[in-house]
């Protein structure tokens, strides 16, 4: 692991675990280049990762200080004015190169022949199960076996599987602002949601915790069309209504994959300890909008409900695309995309 990750996660959890108070000034860089053994500019690199998920806040002159709180129970919050801003950039060039695909592509109609001819797995096919769960514990630090993965033609299509899998009789709790289409899934599945304001971290504390829903579907990474991105105090804040309030969380990680940060960004999926969450993806952003094939990561408590429930489904993407996809991932192109994706992000 980097040195100044190896810094990063333990502030970060010193912070957490609350030796470094709410309010209170971590020590200079050159105090902790000294302590860690390491220079002050990989110290840099570590506060700086600090700073982007809402760890910790510079101040001119003054130094670092903590900027997390958990928020337990219900805390007043007043209203804020979220100005709608448009997404990181989505042009052609972010998509996987042509040439590689269709590299691919070719390989696989050679060497899988028969394979792609069979009827995938209700889950879809086990190749590319697998291929998910191994790039998600190397990449996202999101432990799961592959038995737990369901792949689908896109992320609103897995939605539908998810209400399908925990009932219609839950309230469904949504971001307001938030992407149309799930609020228009929902809908069309008769499920009754509850719309919580934005506030500049993520839902405003005081809709969250008076809320009566079940279900709580949020965008942690970047809530469309705002461009909110929920600090680590509010994602901590979801986990711990989740448990408090025996809720369901819906984790829809779009897009994250192109963060611009110098670690992959964490999840709720990851810091959630009670199987609570639901985390759902997509290639059709890391790869191409030509690409509809998402996932879903089952929490282990919610495996068995999900199989009586909906595992008698057929997949609905066709087994040459998930045996593709399962190759870009394997051999390795899947992730040197997204790196120079992210460098790219990083330099404009």
């Amino acid at each position: 692991m980097t040195r100044y990750i190896e810094i990063y996660e333990d502030i970060r959890r010193k912070i957490v675990s609350g030796i470094y108070e709410y309010g209170s000034k971590l020590p200079s860089k050159r105090v902790t280049a000294e302590n860690y053994g390491v220079s002050v500019i990989t110290v840099v690199h570590a506060y700086e990762l600090l700073m982007e998920e809402g760890y910790a806040v510079a101040r001119e002159k003054s130094g670092y200080f903590v900027n997390y709180r958990e928020n337990e129970n219900f805390s007043a919050s007043s209203p804020h004015r979220i100005i709608p801003r448009p997404a990181a950039s989505s042009g052609a060039d972010e998509a996987l190169s042509f040439n590689i695909y269709a590299r691919t592509v070719r390989r696989v109609l050679s060497e899988y022949a028969d394979a792609i001819r069979e009827r995938p797995d209700s889950y879809g096919c086990e190749a590319l199960r697998i291929a998910i769960s191994d790039y998600l514990i190397k990449n996202r630090g999101i432990r799961t076996g592959h038995s737990r993965i369901v792949i689908g033609s896109g992320a609103e299509y897995l939605y539908g599987l998810i209400v399908r899998a925990l009932g219609r009789d839950r309230i469904y709790a949504i971001e307001n602002p938030s992407y149309r289409k799930i609020s228009e899934i929902y809908d069309a599945e008769g499920i009754t949601t509850d719309k919580l304001d934005l506030g500049p971290d993520g839902i405003q504390s005081e809709q969250l915790w008076k809320t009566n829903a079940g279900v709580l579907h949020v965008t942690p990474y970047r809530s469309f069309p705002t461009g909110v991105t929920a600090s680590a105090a509010k994602k901590q804040e979801y986990i711990n209504w989740s448990r408090k309030k025996n809720g369901i969380i819906i984790e829809d990680d779009f897009e994250s994959e192109f963060s611009v940060s110098r670690k992959p960004e964490e999840t709720l999926f990851s810091k959630d300890e009670e199987g609570r969450v639901i985390y759902v993806n997509t290639f059709s952003k890391t790869i191409g909008s030509f690409m509809r094939t998402a996932y879903m990561v089952i929490p282990e408590g919610l495996e068995k409900l999900f199989r009586e429930k909906i595992g008698f489904y057929s997949c609905s993407v066709p087994a040459l695309e998930q045996y593709v996809l399962a190759d870009l991932i394997e051999n390795g192109d899947f992730v040197r995309h997204i790196n120079r994706v992210r460098r790219k992000r990083r330099e404009t």
